[in-house]
C-alpha cells in the first residue's frame, strides 16, 4: 500500500506534468530525440543539400555519379532514467533537489510515452541502488515516479562513473540517457567522470539534467551557522556575518559549477541547468529547442 501523502504526492505530480507534455513538451521531446536513423533503408542519387557523410563511396564508384545512403528513423526508442539519489540531493531551500528532479523525470517519462518509448530507470548515489529494466504504459511510469519519491538510499556518497558504467553494461541498444544530479564533483574523480562521460556519449545519446540550489552558491548574512555536509555528515560552525567568509564560500561554489561544466564540455554532453526556486518549465523547453535546431 502507498502512504497517503505519497500517493497525493504523486497524483499531483501526474496531474501537473501529463498537462505539460500535452501543451509543451510532447512534440518537443519528439523532435529533441527522435531516432537518428540507423536502419538502412536504400540508396539515391545525390542531391544538392544531401550531408556528403551519407555518400556511399561503393555504390558511386560503380554507377560513376555520386549515391547518398538513405535511412528510416528509428521506431523504438529506449529512454533510460539516471537519478542521483545522494545525501545533497535531498537539501533545498525552496524545495528538494530530489522533488525536482521527480518532477523533470515524469515529465520526460510522459513525453515518452507519448511518443510510444520505452521507459527505465537506475537510482544511484555512490554504487546503483535501484535499477528498473525499460518498459511502456502508465502504470510503469508512475511506478518509477513513486520509487524516486520512495527509495531510501543505503548510501550517502555519490560516484557518477560507477552509474554511467552500469547503464553501458544493462543497455547494449543505442538509448535516449538522461543524468540528473547536481554535479557536485569531487576534484580527485574528475577524470574518471569524464571518462564514463565520453564512452556512454559515444554510444547513446546523453543529456545532462544539473540541479542547483541558490543556498549552494551564496550563504546569507545571518551570524553564526552550523552547517552540515550532506555526503559525509561532517559539520562546521560558520561566521556569515563575514564578507570574507561569504565570499569564499562563493568563490568555491562558483570553482566547483566551473568543474561539473568542464567535465560535461570536455565530454560533449549537452546539458541544462535547473534550480529548485525556479519553474523549470521554460529553461527545459528552451533546451529542447536548442536541440531541435542543432539537429536541423
Amino acid at each position: 500500500m502507498i502512504p497517503r501523502e505519497l500517493f497525493k504526492k504523486i497524483r499531483h505530480v501526474e496531474v501537473r506534468t501529463r498537462g505539460l507534455v500535452d501543451d509543451v513538451f510532447g512534440g518537443e521531446y519528439h523532435s529533441a530525440f527522435k531516432g537518428r536513423g540507423i536502419e538502412f533503408a536504400e540508396v539515391r542519387p545525390y542531391q544538392i543539400g544531401d550531408d556528403v557523410r551519407t555518400i556511399d563511396w561503393n555504390v558511386s564508384a560503380r554507377a560513376g555519379e555520386p549515391y547518398v545512403k538513405l535511412f528510416e528513423e528509428e521506431r523504438e526508442q529506449t529512454l533510460f532514467l539516471m537519478v542521483d539519489v545522494s545525501g545533497s540531493a535531498d537539501f533545498g531551500s525552496a524545495r528538494a533537489k530530489r522533488d525536482l528532479a521527480a518532477e523533470v523525470c515524469a515529465v520526460l517519462g510522459f513525453s515518452a510515452l507519448r511518443n510510444s518509448d520505452k521507459v527505465g530507470m537506475v537510482l544511484f548515489t555512490d554504487r546503483v541502488e535501484r535499477f528498473v529494466p525499460p518498459k511502456r504504459g502508465k502504470r510503469h511510469v508512475l511506478r518509477l515516479v513513486r520509487d524516486l519519491f520512495a527509495h531510501e538510499p543505503r548510501q550517502r556518497g555519490t560516484d557518477l562513473a560507477v552509474a554511467l558504467d552500469h547503464v553501458m553494461h544493462v543497455q547494449r541498444r543505442r538509448a535516449i540517457v538522461v543524468l540528473v544530479s547536481d554535479f557536485l564533483i569531487p576534484q580527485a574523480t574528475e577524470a574518471p567522470v569524464a571518462r564514463s562521460l565520453r564512452v556512454v556519449a559515444q554510444k547513446h545519446d546523453l543529456v545532462a539534467v544539473r540541479l542547483v540550489d541558490p543556498r549552494e552558491l551564496a550563504l546569507p548574512a545571518v551570524g553564526l551557522l552550523r552547517v552540515v555536509d550532506s555526503e559525509t555528515g561532517q559539520a562546521a560552525l560558520v561566521d556569515t556575518s563575514s564578507a570574507a567568509v561569504r565570499h569564499a564560500f562563493a568563490e568555491r561554489a562558483q570553482r566547483r559549477a566551473a568543474r561539473a561544466e568542464s567535465v560535461l564540455a570536455q565530454a560533449r554532453v549537452d546539458h541544462v541547468t535547473l534550480q529548485t526556486d525556479e519553474d523549470y518549465v521554460e529553461p527545459l523547453s528552451a533546451f529542447f529547442r536548442q536541440r531541435i535546431r542543432g539537429r536541423r
